[in-house]
């Protein structure tokens, strides 16, 4: 029996990026995979404070070269690994001059957000679905965590839902405790417009906030894991009234539950974990 792929989306994982208690998880959820037979690949950005030096990350010249347009401008995309040796996993990293070669991640010095957040965004989900699709590498699970991985699920349910690479694919979109309070541009919806979509498309996210971001990303999720205690009420309504499959928060032992209901969406007998 083939090994079940698992794509893990993420912004953020330790030991490279810990900022909130997505690290950790995305850390020890693929291992946890792993170990039970899951073939593994893990995207997150290269923002500027992730030392190369010390975590070993070099280019992988193959999957570089590529240029992600945003509104009009062509912006080139650098692709890093660097190795978990204790997992024996890698983890592929997203690089731009522009977006992501600064020292803060989303806010400057002043904690000030970066007026331009949206379009990392795009650019790192955009970029993380063209990456997969150079590796040779088709997912029977994307797991998305966290807001700037938002976008995921609409692009692969859109301009990539007949791409042979993600066609079969299952979206999972896990849902944390909101970690901004600002708004996004307010054009970020039609920024994000790719090939062979429209503006009803991306219509969710025009409130340009942390909970449309959610919003936007379990519209066009096969299935919700809420992943924290405190998740706003306006979205764990939203989830309700999907009816979409979904974990409830509940971090089991060797992360037994996540297996079991990556088990159940990829053999497409969803039902809703409580």
């Amino acid at each position: 029996m083939a090994k079940t792929k698992l794509l893990i989306v993420t912004h953020e994982m330790s030991p490279f990026l810990e900022l909130t208690k997505i690290s950790e998880i995305t850390r020890q959820l693929p291992q946890a995979m792993q170990e039970k037979g899951f073939e593994i690949r893990i995207l997150m950005p290269r923002f500027g404070n992730i030392n190369e030096r010390r975590n070993r990350l070099h280019e992988v010249i193959r999957l570089s070269g590529m240029n992600i347009i945003i509104d009009d401008n062509d912006n080139p995309l650098i692709i890093k690994v660097a190795s978990i040796p204790a997992a024996r996993m890698q983890v592929y990293f997203l690089d731009n001059e522009d977006y992501f070669q600064r020292k803060y991640v989303f806010r400057d010095k002043e904690n000030k957000f970066y007026g331009d957040n949206d379009e990392r965004t795009i650019f790192f989900c955009k970029g993380a679905l063209e990456t997969v699709k150079k590796l040779g590498w088709s997912p029977d699970i994307v797991h998305c965590h966290g807001w700037m991985t938002a976008l995921v699920p609409a692009y692969i349910k859109t301009t990539y839902k007949n791409d042979p690479t993600f066609k079969n694919a299952k979206v999972v979109y896990s849902v944390y405790e909101n970690c901004f309070s600002e708004k996004l541009d307010a054009n970020m919806h039609k920024k994000a417009i790719m090939n062979h979509m429209t503006e009803e498309d991306t219509k969710a996210f025009i409130g340009a906030d942390a909970n449309s971001m959610h919003i936007g990303a379990i519209t066009h999720s096969d299935a919700v894991v809420l992943a924290d205690e405190k998740i706003e009420e306006g979205v764990l309504k939203f989830v309700k009234d999907s009816n979409k499959p979904t974990l409830a928060f509940n971090l089991t032992e060797n992360y037994e539950n996540f297996y079991s209901f990556y088990e159940e969406i990829s053999s497409d007998e969803l039902v809703s974990i409580a």
